[in-house]
Formats: structure tokens, C-alpha cells, sequence
């Protein structure tokens, strides 16, 4: 890896003192830089792809080329990318992606290349999230908090106290309104939990679980402590002893859920903010529905979050012409655009000011609201933590919140287990 960065740096120079311009060229001199992309959703594929238009219409010598990816392989693809030298120029990903990306030698940093109205744009917090040791790795640019989606007829039916960013459920008196929520042919909750590890997580920062603690050397261990147990402990529940939450969808993706969701068979849905793209698209006539925010423990409506971001690849010879692109890809006027066609928030301070932000419809105010309580997800800087989370975390909490081990032995694996996963990264 760093031998190809010593090579292309030295072809750089060698072209620098021929007297030609820096970096190879092509096309009478322009430059082209690649762009990968795992957006999907019709609307964010076309707000990219407009900006990618807009950028190369005014700036003809450095040429963006789009190329589509997919969230399905994101992490094999760009692995595979960058360890055959092979990687786009830039790299759009998610953040508890780029740690072993970023220690790896795989990912610029970007210190000082970006201009200074984004970087001081977006929160500390969010920067956080990209930041490991001493360099920045990715722009964190749109980010989601997990809500509930609720059908508003059954809940005015209940006669439920219904929850606001400033007055969320409790965990406790969520599990209280899903019971209400039941009935004949119904079910309060269903807990789409496929993927269940960054949910549990994510969501038990507002009860003050952290999972993974990091000591004085930096050495990461994972401790499931009581307050890590709460939100699991929720689900569990209402799975077993209420009866309040559909067992058959545990393995189940977002989407999945919303067939029963309109018929009526599940009241509500803990889903990531940008399903309600599908649910305005696909929710039959006259189906009324609302978004509701989490529920939180002591500490407030706080809540884990893994931006979507864009990274330069620190094979690229482009370096600070792909910084530039992403200064003008991530203006607040064009954040807004991203996160509009994606139904996310921007994590940009004036981007989220913008009125379209802050309409009651499709729920996008009360999204809005949640921005300030978004933290960082607690894996964000360990290393080792996707292969933990698919080889130790997933099958652990797929088969506690099954009903096939107990909270002793989820516990145990995830400690004993995880923690010799992570050891290995930490040598």
C-alpha cells in the first residue's frame, strides 16, 4: 500500500520537473476523478447525480465520474478496491465503516485540505465520528435518527400520551403503550431485527450504555453493563412475556415490515428516519401515519448514529482536487439538496436551519428536533468491530431476542467472545 503511494508520488514529481502539471492527465489535460456511491433511493441518486452535472458544467478540467455501488458490499467492495490499487478517488461510506479503512493506510486525511466554512459547519460531534488518532478520515454529511413510526389512527384509539423530542416514552412506558396497542389480530411493536446490533446500541445510548470502554492505553474492552441491558432487555420482553411485539419479524429488514404495518397488524415500527421515503410512496389511500421519536432513558432523548460519509482515497493523486469537489458537493444549499433526496438530516449547522427541514409533513420537523441529541455510534473507533459485529454480536443478540439464550449468555458472548475478537486488532 504505501509502496504504491511512494510510487504515484514519485511519477508526480517526475511529471512535476519535465515541466509538465501535476498529476497524470488525459482528455487534453483534464483531470478525472472517480466517485463512488452506494446511494440507491431514485430521489438521492438523482440529487448526486445533479450536483456531479453542476460541478463538471463549471469546472471543465476536473471532470467527476459517478460510479454506482451498493450499501449491500460496501465494505468488501472498497476492501477489495483498495487492496488491488483499484480504489475510486472518492469514497462514499458509512462511519462505523472507516475505522479499519482509515488504520489501514487506505483513506487520506483530510487535515487541511477542506475549506474552512465546511469544517467549521459541521459539529464537533459529528467529526468525531470520522476522527481517528490524530487525522480525519471522512466528511460525516447525512445522518439519521432511529424513530417510531406509528399509525396514527390506533394510537388515538388508545388514547396513548403521545411523545415529543422535548417529552419522549420512557423504555418503561413504551413497553406500557405497546401492551394498549395489542389486541385481536394485532400487535403493539413489531422490531424489524435483522440487523439488530447498531439499533441495540445506537438506542442504549439514552439509557447510558456504552458496550465498549476504552482504557488508559487506548485498549478497547466490550463490558455489557446494566445500562447496555435495558433496551435488549425491552425487546425481550415485549417478544415474551407481553406479547406486545411480533416474534416473526426479529428477522426481518425495515421493508419488510410495512405490508403488515398498513394492514394494520403491527401498530408501530421502530425504523431509521429515511423509511418514511417508502412509506409516503407505498402506504395505501387514506392510510394516516405519523413519526414519533424514540423512546429514552435518564439521559434524554440521545441516541447513536453512524453518518454517511465521503472519504478520498490516499492512493488517489487528486487529493486536493477531490477535497475541492467535496467543498462544493456539501454547501449547505446542497446538503439540503443530498438530504432532501435521501429523507436524512444534514449534519451541517445551516443546512438543518433550512424551512423544508422543519415542516410537520412526512414528520420532518420532529427528525430535526432529534439532531442535537445524535451522537456518535459507540463502535465509531474500534478496530475489529465489523468482524465482531457479524461473527460474535449479531448471532448473540439474533439468538437472545429469539428466546434461545438468556441474558447470562448473551453477555457472556458478547464479552468472552468479542473480546478476543478485538484483542487480535489491538496487538
Amino acid at each position: 500500500m504505501r509502496a504504491r503511494a511512494a510510487t504515484a508520488v514519485a511519477l508526480v514529481l517526475a511529471v512535476l520537473l519535465a515541466g509538465c502539471t501535476a498529476g497524470p492527465r488525459a482528455d487534453g489535460g483534464r483531470i478525472t476523478l472517480r466517485f463512488q456511491s452506494p446511494a440507491w433511493q431514485r430521489e438521492s441518486v438523482a440529487a448526486t447525480k445533479a450536483l456531479v452535472a453542476e460541478w463538471n458544467a463549471a469546472h471543465p478540467d476536473i471532470r467527476v465520474e459517478y460510479v454506482q455501488g451498493s450499501w449491500d458490499s460496501v465494505h468488501d467492495q472498497l476492501l477489495t478496491a483498495f487492496e488491488g490499487g483499484e480504489a475510486p478517488d472518492i469514497v462514499h461510506d458509512a462511519s462505523d465503516d472507516l475505522a479499519d479503512f482509515a488504520h489501514g493506510g487506505y483513506l487520506a486525511d483530510l487535515t487541511g485540505l477542506l475549506p474552512r466554512d465546511l469544517t467549521a459547519d459541521i459539529p464537533r460531534q459529528s467529526w468525531e465520528t470520522t476522527t481517528f488518532g490524530d487525522g480525519v478520515y471522512g466528511v460525516p454529511f447525512l445522518q439519521e435518527p432511529r424513530v417510531i413510526i406509528a399509525n396514527s389512527r390506533l394510537l388515538d384509539r388508545a388514547g396513548v400520551r403521545i411523545p415529543t423530542p422535548a417529552a419522549p416514552w420512557s423504555w418503561e412506558e413504551f413497553r406500557q403503550v405497546a401492551k394498549r396497542l395489542s389486541g385481536p389480530g394485532r400487535y403493539g411493536v413489531a422490531w424489524p431485527l435483522k440487523e439488530p446490533v447498531s439499533a441495540t446500541l445506537d438506542l442504549s445510548l439514552s439509557t447510558g450504555g456504552r458496550l465498549f470502554h476504552r482504557d488508559a492505553d487506548g485498549k478497547v474492552t466490550v463490558r455489557f453493563e446494566d445500562a447496555d441491558q435495558v433496551v435488549p432487555r425491552t425487546v425481550r420482553a415485549q417478544i415474551g412475556a407481553d406479547r406486545s411485539a411480533s416474534p416473526t419479524t426479529l428477522g426481518s429488514g425495515g421493508s419488510d415490515t410495512l405490508p403488515g404495518f398498513f394492514a394494520g397488524r403491527y401498530a408501530m415500527v421502530p425504523l431509521g428516519f429515511s423509511y418514511r421515503q417508502q412509506i409516503q410512496q407505498q402506504a395505501p389511500e387514506g392510510f394516516a401515519w405519523r413519526v414519533l421519536p424514540a423512546p429514552a432513558g435518564a439521559g434524554g432523548p440521545v441516541q447513536g448514529v453512524s453518518p454517511q460519509t465521503l472519504s478520498v482515497a490516499a492512493d488517489s493523486p487528486h487529493k486536493k482536487e477531490a477535497a475541492a469537489f467535496l467543498g462544493f458537493l456539501l454547501r449547505p444549499g446542497h446538503m439540503v439538496r443530498l438530504a432532501l433526496g435521501d429523507w436524512m438530516l444534514p449534519t451541517g449547522t445551516r443546512a438543518l436551519k433550512d424551512p423544508a427541514l422543519h415542516t410537520e409533513r412526512y414528520g420532518w420537523a420532529t427528525g430535526t428536533a432529534l439532531a442535537t441529541g445524535l451522537r456518535g455510534a459507540p463502535a465509531q473507533s474500534v478496530r475489529g468491530y465489523p468482524e465482531w459485529k457479524d461473527k460474535v454480536a449479531t448471532p448473540a443478540f439474533q439468538e437472545y431476542y429469539s428466546g434461545a439464550i438468556g441474558l447470562g449468555e448473551l453477555r457472556e458472548r458478547l464479552e468472552r467472545d468479542g473480546n478476543h475478537v478485538l484483542a487480535r486488532y489491538q496487538r
